[in-house]
């Protein structure tokens, strides 16, 4: 994880990550979380993530093999959120965001951060998806405690070390189409007729194993997050694209089988996401403070 700073502890702290955390509207809403939209691209077509594209029509778009890639935001449209928290009331600012393997959102981020109005602290959290939605809702929380921006940085920074991200997706295509993954690891998947499982690691994708078939993949992926769970106390979300029944199936499960879990969200992984992981993305990840 990367932290930096551009000024100075402040009380009144303001959170700031990205559409890649995938947190419900309600919490983001309940704890006053702004969350800056990637963009999709769809042939000639530039769509917000969130508003302007749903997991839906890019999985359909991806069926169809239609043309789709990704960008961040613009480090205009990070200072114009900066500026709004800092009219808002805050005099500092935590800003979280996905990893920097992934994407150039933390460096759109930091440029943006120099100019800021009131101090801003950019962190590279070396995660995604709800892996980072609990870094955002940690922070939150240190700040209605009544903690600094220090508090709230090292309470994201925590949650983030206490995080693990498992996923099974149908293919390794897309992963390789996007540069995620090597087009050679993504042969040897194809020929094999292997069902990959992958983990983030170190703000990469990984090779976790190697499955026969999709329904021993996402057995094994189950008892990887009840492994990884263990006593607890853990907060769970299971992700997935265009495969609602399997998520739903699969977090009744988990619920059963974890013995401390805090909270379980569900839901639908965004455009951004899907674009490099395609339909049938089934992922969980395993959260402690």
């Amino acid at each position: 994880m990367r932290t930096t700073s551009s000024g100075s502890t402040s009380q009144q702290v303001a959170i700031v990550t990205d559409s890649t955390a995938y947190l419900p509207q309600a919490e983001l809403e309940r704890h006053r979380i702004r969350a800056v939209p990637l963009t999709v691209v769809l042939g000639d077509e530039a769509l917000e993530e969130g508003t302007e594209i749903s997991a839906r029509s890019l999985a359909e778009a991806l069926r169809e093999r239609r043309a789709v890639t990704t960008s961040r935001p613009s480090p205009e449209v990070f200072a114009e959120t900066y500026r709004a928290a800092a009219e808002a009331g805050a005099d500092g600012i935590v800003s979280l965001h996905l990893s920097s393997e992934f994407s150039g959102t933390y460096d759109a981020a930091l440029l943006a951060a120099r100019d800021a109005p009131v101090p801003v602290r950019v962190v590279d959290t070396g995660v995604v998806a709800m892996a980072l939605g609990f870094c955002a809702l940690a922070a939150a929380g240190a700040v209605e405690a009544g903690g600094s921006l220090d508090d709230a940085v090292s309470a994201a920074e925590k949650r983030a070390e206490g995080t693990a991200a498992y996923f099974y997706v149908d293919t390794l295509d897309y992963l390789r189409r996007g540069g995620r993954i090597g087009a050679a690891q993504a042969l040897l998947g194809s020929a094999l007729a292997v069902k990959p499982l992958l983990e983030l690691s170190e703000g990469s994708i990984g090779f976790r194993e190697k499955v026969r078939t999709a329904s021993r993949a996402i057995a094994r992926l189950e008892e990887i997050a009840v492994e990884r769970a263990g006593d607890g106390p853990v907060d769970l979300a299971v992700h997935h694209l265009a495969a609602p029944e399997r998520a739903e199936q699969l977090a009744t499960r988990l619920r059963d089988r974890v013995p401390a879990l805090g909270e379980l969200h569900v839901s639908e992984v965004g455009a951004v996401i899907g674009a490099h992981t395609g339909p049938g993305l089934l992922g969980v990840v395993v959260s402690s403070g």
